[in-house]
């Protein structure tokens, strides 16, 4: 018999857990580590959820023979201190270790890394049987504003070895105090021609980090939350490979969307994520929301939310951390607002509070649990994902236009509200509007658009709306420049969409003037 097809991800991983329990599959954790690299060689400790896993024999391969892959870098709590290097290797190896240091040619320092395996036994999803084997380490106690050099690697392959140089990679981290710098951001990228082009046009632009709003791999190309969806592990290991030209040196900050959530790993459906990467534990709940942290860089804060747990549209996790991140979110924005030290909030996730695509539209969770927060605390720029386009709003005010921001415009978010932007034309299939594209070089404005927004009962409820200022169908992502100012001065945000071929199709300033 198979499952219901309204249960929650905590009680699709039951179900699962069950099944493949009754055919004596299921021995252990869904996150191990130590016993699963070959020949029992330990490598740090990682977090193991009380979830059914299998335990397979590792293979056994000459190290010399293996090679890194996937190399990827996040901040963790404090980027001016504190980076997280992972890695993937294609089969358990013995001791796996990461070499850093200020000098390409001065890698002595030798770190054990920590292994965390996924297992997921033929059956659970679309893949065949298959083993993962993601690598991390901790670095801590960095000194800001400082390029390090590192190398990954295990017994038989030490990247220190001259004829391994060219496997060395760099990060930098954050400066203290205010500096001017760039940032990317989009989401739904998956793997396909379109998301590498895009990564390579984010290379181009140097951006101190990376900001990828939800629906990162596709591994579940479903996305509807039920037991009905199926992924295909595999699909990650493709999504690490294409990212790792960015993601070896720009940390690549993630947060959750529909298509994140796999039953198989966890009841919350975050385990394989938090298997690959490692994101700072600063949240309300990092055990159940994984995904809900911040980090301050410069004069910039940028937080990170679940929207799953406030979807209406899609609520196979409605409600996880029952109200928890909403207070959270309340009492974070708060004590940034009080900070002088800090100017601008950008605030990312998946599901859109304002958008007018056929597909998904506006998602009325996030309407009723955080818009009232962004626009009580001022929030400067809100990034999402989710609707495979680009648009962006004017500046929002109590659900209407509280001023008109043109292509080339500017917005004060201390008096006219807050600007979302929907980047979702990251790589996979693009979505439509109900009327014309609008963006720069071919306006067409309008002065209403016909759309709906999901409500509290799974219901499309229609609305005429007027704050779709540009609206473009194609691959895209943002760039967002941040200027710095002296107290009492003006501090900016410059914002610009790019489409894949390089192209603007917007561009618009957040300017807020900082305390004296």
């Amino acid at each position: 018999m198979g499952a219901p097809d309204h249960l929650s991800m905590a009680e699709q991983h039951d179900h699962l857990r069950a099944r493949f329990s009754r055919r004596g599959l299921l021995r252990g954790g869904a996150v191990a580590a130590g016993a699963l690299a070959a020949g029992g060689a330990a490598a740090g400790t990682a977090r193991a959820a009380a979830t059914p896993h299998l335990k397979p024999a590792p293979v056994r391969v000459e190290g010399a023979l293996v090679a890194p892959i996937g190399r990827h870098l996040t901040f963790g709590e404090d980027p001016s201190t504190q980076m997280r290097v992972s890695w993937q290797v294609p089969v358990a190896v013995r001791k796996p270790f990461l070499r850093v240091g200020t000098h390409p040619w001065s890698l002595s320092q030798r770190i054990p890394a920590e292994v965390r395996a996924l297992h997921t036994p033929a059956g659970v999803g679309a893949s065949p049987d298959v083993t993962q084997y993601y690598l991390h380490v901790a670095l801590d106690r960095l000194r800001p504003g400082t390029t390090y050099y590192y190398g990954v690697g295990h017994d038989g392959f030490d990247p220190a070895h001259a004829h391994l140089a060219g496997t060395i990679g760099t990060f930098t981290t954050a400066p203290r105090g205010p500096r001017a710098f760039t940032f990317t951001a989009f989401g739904d990228q998956g793997v396909s021609y379109h998301a590498l082009g895009n990564d390579s046009l984010i290379l181009a632009q140097n951006p101190a980090f990376h900001l990828h709003a939800g629906d990162i791999c596709y591994a579940d190309s479903s996305g509807a939350g039920k037991p009905t969806d199926t992924f295909d592990a595999r699909l990650w290991d493709q999504f690490l490979a294409q990212t790792e030209t960015v993601a070896k040196q720009v940390p690549w900050m993630v947060s959750y969307g529909n298509h994140d959530m796999e039953a198989w790993y966890s009841p919350n459906g975050y385990g394989g994520e938090e298997a690959r990467f490692p994101l700072p534990r600063n949240g309300p709940d990092p055990e159940n929301l994984p995904g809900v942290y911040s980090f301050v860089y410069g004069d910039t804060a940028v937080i990170s939310l679940d929207a799953n747990d406030v979807s209406y549209e899609i609520p196979a996790n409605l409600d996880l951390s029952k109200g928890r991140q909403t207070a959270w979110l309340d009492a974070r924005l708060k004590g940034l607002r009080q900070r002088r030290d800090i100017d601008f909030v950008v605030v990312f996730f998946h599901h859109c509070a304002f958008s007018t695509t056929n597909q998904h539209a506006s998602e009325g969770g996030v309407r009723d649990a955080w818009v009232p927060l962004f626009e009580k605390y001022q929030v400067d720029l809100v990034i999402n994902g989710h609707n495979h386009v680009y648009e962006r709003t004017d500046a929002v005010k109590g659900g209407a236009v509280g001023r008109e921001v043109p292509i080339g415009g500017t917005a004060r978010p201390q008096t006219d509200g807050v600007v979302y932007v929907t980047a979702g034309g990251a790589g996979k299939s693009l979505y439509s509007f109900p009327v014309p594209d609008s963006y720069e070089g071919h306006e067409k404005p309008l002065d209403s658009v016909a759309t709906y927004a999901w409500d509290r009962s799974g219901h499309k409820v229609p609305e005429t709306v007027h704050w779709s200022r540009v609206r473009f169908t194609g691959y895209s992502f943002i760039r967002v420049d941040v200027d710095p100012a002296r107290r009492g001065r003006t501090a900016t945000l410059s914002v610009r969409a790019l489409a894949e071929n390089g192209t603007e199709i917007d561009r618009f300033t957040i300017a807020r003037r900082t305390r004296a």
